[in-house]
């Protein structure tokens, strides 16, 4: 597959591609690559969230895990916005290392949502399933009016009628205008949060977290309405 004139890239089988509609592909695969690396290590995560106290609740290991995603993110975000800015950095490698945070991020936030629904007791065995969840999660109050009206379905916490009773014909339905609103919004972010890094040295770490934490309370607040309030015990 090449780049021609004019933003279309040729395939040797099936003609030319869109280049746009190439970048918004690649943005799903690396959504469903960081599905894949965190799924397994969701019950880790959240042994992490409770080391320091075993007693913890699912409310306290929820909070926990918010807390955590949050000073991550928005670790990552400063570092690599410092890193990039740092005086002797080109354009080239700065937008490398902004672009591997970015597929650092999308698994920071992967394994946040399913952690938080493994938490409730929100078992997400299908893949589908999986990327409803993360998608639905990262973008927030859109991704959420969006399952609902897909799924033809209206009251709080989404996260359970989605695993519990959507067909997976409605999933699919669902994951295709979540994927489209995804690379819009996701892929827009990233590409303002990349230039913004590349900004004279101290400037580049203040937007990369900056904006990391922006995206993270964004995940947080969904989370808690895609679920509702924590179970009272481990069941």
């Amino acid at each position: 597959m090449t780049e021609g004139v004019q933003g279309v890239v040729t395939g040797d089988l099936d003609g030319p591609v869109p280049a746009a509609e190439v970048r918004g592909q690649r943005v799903l695969d690396l959504l469903d690559k960081a599905i894949g690396a965190q799924s397994p290590l969701v019950r880790k995560n959240i042994a992490r969230a409770r080391q320091r106290n075993p007693e913890a609740t699912p409310a306290q290991v929820i909070r926990n895990l918010e807390r955590m995603y949050v000073s991550a993110l928005t670790g990552t975000g400063a570092a690599v916005g410092g890193a990039a800015a740092a005086p002797g950095v080109g354009t080239g490698v700065a937008l490398a290392l902004s672009a591997g945070e970015a597929l650092s991020s999308l698994e920071m936030s992967a394994l946040f949502a399913l952690s938080i629904a493994e938490v409730h007791g929100v078992l997400i065995d299908e893949v589908e399933r999986r990327r409803t969840i993360v998608m639905g999660i990262m973008l927030g109050g859109s991704g959420s009016a969006t399952i609902t009206k897909v799924a033809e379905r209206t009251g709080q916490h989404w996260g359970r009628q989605v695993v519990a009773k959507v067909p997976a014909e409605t999933l699919r339905q669902i994951n295709k205008v979540l994927g489209r609103h995804f690379i819009t919004k996701y892929g827009t972010k990233q590409g303002i949060i990349v230039l913004g890094r590349v900004a004279p040295f101290g400037i580049g770490a203040v937007i990369g977290g900056g904006a990391n934490a922006a995206l993270a309370a964004l995940a947080v607040r969904a989370g808690r309405r895609a679920f509702g309030p924590p179970p009272e015990s481990w069941s």
